[in-house]
């Protein structure tokens, strides 16, 4: 169980689809390769920080010839619109759901997903009819396309699940991944709705659990989320639970209990996936508040358990920029994204670049991002969020703006909250941003870009002293958060004190 003080308050996938339209054949994934994968016990969508398995050296070379193609997509997709996105944060998935037949769910949870799925294919090729094994493909997709930053597979997921709830309908396995692909897509309501669904037949369904908390978070309803959190403890206690507890936490700026929680996580977690999954949580945890030191230190501990671990590489680079190394993080960070070219890793790559002076290295990598979005958009993903944030600082404005809007309409969270003020701010309309601003650092969350972003409009809008307190608040908490946001902030503020 997670535990609690007496002060806490509990409310506090390049392959084709199979034939999902009728008992045929299940098609061999082509250029197959491994792409993820998940400990025993981590079932729940949209992990704060995805669980990747160990991807040894012969993947690793797989997968840079993989970026190639990825790169041909990307250059196809860029001729055909012209779009700006910035990272995506939700919906990954950890691990399939345990099937209802023949296949051993052990090939499922053992770091090759890619192994997994070539599995779950043949299966069903003999036994077409298992409904647990549909379910099992529809979220082993789900998380290649999180892994491999590629969207195209959604669909293929969204298949999978359909057949196995023809085969078997309102089973909680094909509910729960229906949460899981909708989560993926950002598309939040459509998560809680299906994890609802899955809780009814199952109310242990760790996934479905999971989900909701992860649905109840994107949607901005944190008074529920926690008590989902607290429900989900109370059945399914476990590492993907803690986690998520610990986020909740941490969302309310109790840091202290969820520093706790997490590191009851890394004492629980046995394999190396999961351990490496606990260390990111809590070097992603320190880097918040500015410890980089602590940060490098967890980030070591994850690559120790898996060497390939992607969100530790890429936190571990994010933490070299900040300490000053810059030349290493920019060479972690152009591994990150040779292994895979997703939206946060590009934008950070490209700031890299740009605060040391190469733009033209920059806007190559902000060019990549606009292209996902193109993929994203193409596979039903919601990447308004994302637009928004990445546009109004390497992109178009405007369109930043009206993403920004779009987003608030469907959620309002914390994130939003912010986007939409920054993208507020950069179109000249600071005073009308100011409100969002506020409302993005209200509940005790304790994030430099949010303050910096807070500060910044109250200099627009004249009011230097609160300027002052929040762009200090910002450097104090973690004085290197964004290459370029952190440099802006140190000259903003000298430029108050002189004025002052």
């Amino acid at each position: 169980m997670v535990p609690r003080t007496n002060d806490e308050d509990p409310k506090g996938e390049n392959g084709r689809a199979p034939d999902a339209g009728g008992d045929g054949a299940v098609e061999d994934r082509t250029a197959a390769e491994p792409a993820g994968g998940a400990p025993p016990g981590a079932v729940g969508a949209g992990e704060r920080v995805a669980a990747l398995p160990r991807v040894p050296a012969a993947a690793r070379r797989r997968r840079r010839a993989q970026v190639a193609g990825c790169a041909v997509l990307l250059a196809v997709a860029l001729t055909g619109a012209s779009v700006a996105v910035g990272n995506t944060r939700a919906g990954d998935a950890r691990a399939p759901a345990t099937t209802g037949g023949g296949v051993d769910p052990a090939a499922l949870l053992g770091g090759d997903l890619d192994a997994a799925v070539s599995a779950l294919q043949a299966h069903l090729r003999a036994q077409p009819r298992d409904f647990g094994a549909w379910a099992s493909l529809g979220l082993a997709y789900v998380e290649q396309a999180r892994v491999d930053g590629d969207p195209s597979r959604y669909p293929q997921a969204g298949k999978a699940l359909e057949r196995s709830l023809a085969l078997r309908p309102r089973n909680d396995q094909a509910l729960a991944g229906r949460a899981a692909l909708a989560a993926a897509r950002h598309d939040f309501a459509a998560a809680l709705d299906q994890a609802g669904r899955a809780l009814e037949q199952n109310p242990y369904n760790e996934r479905a659990l999971c989900s909701r908390i992860d649905a109840l978070l994107e949607l901005g309803r944190y008074e529920q989320a926690a008590k989902a959190a607290d429900e989900a403890d109370s059945r399914r206690p476990g590492i993907p639970v803690f986690t998520r507890y610990a986020y909740v936490r941490e969302l309310r700026g109790d840091v202290r209990t969820a520093r706790r929680v997490l590191e009851q996580a890394q004492d629980a977690a046995v394999t190396p996936a999961d351990r490496a999954y606990v260390a990111t949580a809590l070097g992603q945890l320190a880097w918040n508040q500015g410890d980089h030191v602590s940060a490098l230190r967890h980030y070591a501990r994850a690559l120790a358990a898996d060497d390939g671990y992607l969100p530790a590489l890429e936190g571990r680079a994010r933490a070299q920029a900040a300490g000053g190394d810059r030349a290493e993080a920019v060479r972690g960070m152009t591994a990150v994204v040779a292994a895979a070219p997703l939206p946060g890793a590009l934008v950070a790559l490209g700031e890299l670049y740009e605060a040391g002076g190469d733009r033209a290295k920059a806007r190559e990598q902000y060019a990549l991002v606009h292209a996902w979005t193109a993929l994203a958009r193409a596979g039903g993903v919601n990447a308004d969020l994302d637009t928004a944030l990445a546009a109004a600082d390497h992109g178009d404005k405007k369109l930043a703006l009206r993403a920004a809007r779009a987003e608030w309409d469907r959620r309002r969270t914390v994130h939003t909250a912010d986007a939409l003020a920054w993208a507020l701010h950069v179109n000249g309309r600071a005073e009308e941003a100011r409100p969002y601003a506020r409302r993005a650092t209200a509940t005790g969350y304790r994030n430099a870009a949010f303050l910096y972003h807070r500060g910044m409009i109250e200099r627009a809008t004249g009011r230097a002293k609160e300027a002052r307190a929040s762009l200090t608040r910002a450097l104090e908490l973690n004085s290197g958060f964004s290459p370029l946001g952190a440099r802006e902030a140190r000259t903003a503020l000298k430029s108050l004190e002189a004025a002052r």
